[in-house]
């Protein structure tokens, strides 16, 4: 993974290091040479999340701020000797946000407006806020470009689209350089069992033959961790993202029943899919079809997914089902338990 050579002897933080995306994304950064400070949540366990379990060599690389994205004062501190932030916390699970809508506005709205409000009074050179495709809703077109209508179906979603849309006024209003990176459905090692691929893989990893899942029929655009590690990699080293939306897709197109018999199929199982009305969303609120277009990503930034199409994603499921039948990985998961 080839640095820009602008982030070399940076000093990078990346909110949200402590989960899935944002603990890849601060390994490739340390790897690569860059000085990262991780900003992780407080917690009386004194838990740094994923970034626990990173090798040794890592670690002992990494500046570790412990904190919360809600808090003014943390935010501002921790950015203090930051030239570039890779701004990844968020509270990002649709069912949760059905339930708890005020802790989505908190952490993804104001959390945003406090890096962006510190951004810009630190004069810090580069800000990377990171979306995610459910802004486009149900896909009015495909493939879905940046161009595509904002919908906010859940209130996920609908605080995402308003926390992009604060990180775009910051640029517009005070020329603060932010960038905003889109990425598609990611997955991977590590990633939380509260997303498809890993509920699937789990209950079968654990010896499940009936799989619990919610809707079959809708599409997603996934897109492997490692390719959106360095579709952040890029937004962040290129001058040419600053006041763009770009987003970082594999541009193939698979429903979530198709996933989950590819997925058994290389774990060379036999299973039932049955649908459990609990996973299911509200009507107007499931996302049918996403399918993102990635052209604006390889025209700005030179970035094209490695692991596209059917076989792209056979490749990135092989790696994701070989790290999660490790028995110490899979005991990190509760695979008889809906995962919120």
């Amino acid at each position: 993974m080839s640095l820009h050579p602008s982030l070399k002897n940076k000093k990078i933080l990346v909110t949200g290091a402590d989960g899935f995306i944002g603990s890849h994304l601060t390994e490739s950064l340390v790897r690569e040479g860059c000085r990262v400070k991780a900003f992780t949540l407080y917690n009386s366990f004194n838990s740094w999340g994923w970034l626990d379990h990173s090798p040794k060599e890592i670690k002992n690389e990494l500046e570790v701020f412990s904190g919360d994205i809600r808090d003014p004062f943390g935010v501002k501190e921790a950015m203090k000797d930051c030239d570039t932030v890779l701004h990844l916390a968020a509270l990002i699970a649709i069912p949760y946000s059905y339930h708890s809508p005020a802790n989505y506005v908190e952490t993804n709205v104001s959390g945003t407006l406090n890096i962006l409000q510190a951004a810009k009074e630190l004069g810090v050179s580069k800000v990377v806020h990171t979306s995610t495709s459910e802004v486009y809703g149900t896909a009015q077109f495909v493939p879905i470009t940046e161009e595509h209508p904002l919908q906010g179906q859940s209130p996920y979603s609908a605080t995402k689209i308003g926390a992009d849309q604060i990180a775009l006024s910051f640029y517009r209003s005070f020329g603060t350089p932010v960038s905003v990176i889109r990425p598609f459905n990611t997955y991977g090692p590590r990633q939380s069992a509260r997303a498809i691929i890993p509920t699937i893989i789990t209950q079968i990893a654990s010896g499940k033959k009936q799989i619990h899942l919610g809707s079959l029929t809708p599409t997603r655009d996934f897109s492997f961790v490692e390719d959106t590690v360095r579709g952040f990699m890029a937004v962040a080293g290129s001058e040419k993202s600053v006041g763009e939306v770009i987003n970082v897709s594999s541009n193939y197109e698979v429903s979530i029943g198709e996933t989950a018999k590819m997925i058994a199929e290389i774990m060379g199982k036999s299973i039932e899919i049955t649908t459990d009305e609990a996973r299911v969303r509200p009507e107007k609120s499931e996302v049918e079809r996403l399918w993102g277009e990635n052209q604006k990503a390889k025209r700005l930034l030179g970035w094209s997914p490695e692991y596209s199409g059917k076989e792209g994603l056979r490749a990135g499921l092989k790696k994701t089902i070989d790290w999660f039948s490790v028995a110490e990985n899979l005991k990190q998961y509760k695979a008889d338990i809906y995962n919120l």
